[in-house]
């Protein structure tokens, strides 16, 4: 099965660490970022590696900036996006879609387990310290 990508339809906040580099580059397009679409494709940039940002040195966030090109002020906008996607995405104020690589006869079970998975990581959030 051949995935469609299309600009009217960003890529779905829920899950983002599953995005693909081409999922990346349309959300950049959706936050006003578009213009590191390519250098972000060429660098490989996927939703894992935005999800891995969090744990990045201060050295791996200076490196990230000089190989992207990237302004500093747009390196925030790029930081509070993602964290605006995380948080919504944790408070299950994002609606559960069947992702495109699964069956449409598992939609109802996928939904299921996913806002059961939502439901626990937000348990698990408030129980930090």
């Amino acid at each position: 099965m051949i995935r469609q990508m299309s600009e009217e339809h960003p890529p779905e906040p829920l899950d983002f660490f599953i995005w693909t580099v081409e999922d990346v580059g349309l959300w950049l397009e959706e936050i006003k970022l578009g213009s590191y679409r390519q250098t972000f494709k060429e660098n490989g940039v996927n939703g894992e590696y935005l999800e891995g940002m969090s744990m990045f040195t201060t050295e791996q966030i200076l490196r990230f900036i000089r190989r992207c090109h990237m302004k500093w002020g747009d390196f925030i906008t790029l930081c509070k996006e993602l964290r605006r996607i995380k948080v919504a995405c944790l408070k299950g104020e994002q609606k559960v879609r069947r992702p495109w690589w699964a069956p449409s006869c598992l939609s109802a079970v996928f939904v299921k387990v996913a806002k059961r998975n939502r439901q626990s990581r937000v348990v698990s959030l408030k129980l930090e310290p």
